[in-house]
C-alpha cells in the first residue's frame, strides 16, 4: 500500500531565534514559564516572594520542559496598583540573579521600563518582553539593540490601569496590523533582529475580541515573526466560564490547542508540564 505524504500543518510556521548565545530552535513551539515576583498578579498561584519559592518554582519549570522563564515585577492585570522602577528593580533582579546562577536557562525580563530591562540583562536576562510596546519608555528598543536580546512586542492600549476603557476598535485586525508594522520598522532599525509578536489577549479588548482574535491568529503570518500566545488562565477563559482563574486550567489547555494551531510557536503559561504534554500529542 502507497504511504500517504501528510502535509504538517499543526506547527505550519518554521523560526528559529537568538537569545543568550544559544539558538532556539522554534519549528517546535516552546514553552515560557511565568514567574510573578509580585504581590498582587490576578492568579494568585503564579505569587512568588522569596528567593528559595523562587528557585524551587524555577526548577519545577525547567525541568517540566520550560525553554524560558518569564521574570515579572510589575503586576499588569486590569487596574493594577502602579510600582515604581526602584521597586520594580527590588523585585526582579534578585530573582534573575539567583536563577542564572543556579540555572542555565533562558530568563525574559517582563517590564516597558528600560532601566530595569539594562540591569536585568545585566543580572543574567536574555530577552525583552515588553506588554506597552515601548509606548511607555521609548528607550527600550534601544537596550534591546544594544545587547543583541530578542524583544517581544505586545498590542494594547493605554496602561495596565486604563486599558480596559480603550476597547472600542474600527477594525481590530488592520489597527493591530499598522500597529505592529509602525513598531517593527522602529524595532529594527535600533538593530534589533529577533522580534516575537504578542497579540495581547486580555489587553485592551473585550472578551468577544479576545475569542476573535484567537480563531483569526495566523491572520498575522504575513509580518513574518513568531507569535506567542498569552492565554493562561485568563479572563477570556474564567469570565466566560463563570469560574475562578484557579479553575481555569482545563480552559487554558483548551485555548492553547487553538493558539497552536493557528501559529503560535511560544505558549505563555503558569502550568509548564501541561502546556509540554499538549504540544507533545499535537506533534
Amino acid at each position: 500500500m502507497q504511504k500517504l505524504e501528510v502535509e504538517d500543518t499543526i506547527f505550519p510556521r518554521k523560526f528559529s531565534i537568538s537569545a543568550g548565545g544559544k539558538l532556539l530552535d522554534l519549528n517546535e513551539p516552546k514553552v515560557m514559564g511565568i514567574l510573578n515576583v509580585t504581590p498582587d498578579s490576578f492568579y494568585a498561584g503564579s505569587r512568588v516572594g522569596s528567593i528559595d519559592q523562587i528557585l524551587k518554582n524555577a526548577e519545577e519549570m525547567l525541568e517540566s520542559g520550560a525553554a524560558i522563564l518569564d521574570i515579572g515585577g510589575y503586576s499588569s492585570r486590569p487596574g493594577a496598583k502602579d510600582v515604581s522602577s526602584q521597586e520594580e528593580l527590588e523585585r526582579v533582579i534578585p530573582a534573575i540573579n539567583a536563577i542564572s546562577e543556579e540555572f542555565e536557562c533562558l530568563i525574559s525580563i517582563d517590564t516597558f521600563r528600560s532601566e530595569v530591562a539594562n540591569e536585568a540583562i545585566l543580572a543574567g536576562a536574555s530577552l525583552i518582553n515588553d506588554i506597552s510596546g515601548f509606548s511607555q519608555d521609548p528607550d527600550l528598543p534601544k537596550v534591546a539593540g544594544n545587547y543583541g536580546v530578542p524583544y517581544i512586542l505586545m498590542h494594547m492600549r493605554g496602561t495596565p490601569q486604563t486599558m480596559q476603557s480603550l476597547t472600542e476598535y474600527d477594525n481590530l485586525f488592520t489597527e493591530m496590523a499598522l500597529y505592529f508594522s509602525k513598531k517593527l520598522a522602529i524595532l529594527k532599525d535600533s538593530g534589533v533582529k529577533d522580534i516575537i509578536l504578542d497579540p495581547g489577549f486580555g489587553f485592551s479588548k473585550s472578551l468577544e475580541d479576545n475569542h476573535y482574535l484567537l480563531k483569526n491568529l495566523d491572520y498575522f503570518e504575513f509580518l513574518g515573526c513568531p507569535i506567542l500566545a498569552g492565554l493562561s488562565r485568563k479572563s477570556m477563559i474564567y469570565k466566560k466560564l463563570g469560574i475562578e482563574p484557579s479553575e481555569a486550567l482545563q480552559g487554558t489547555i483548551a485555548l492553547n490547542a487553538i493558539a497552536l494551531s493557528k501559529g503560535a510557536s511560544i505558549l505563555r503559561v503558569h502550568d509548564v508540564k501541561e502546556a509540554i504534554d499538549l504540544i507533545r500529542l499535537l506533534k
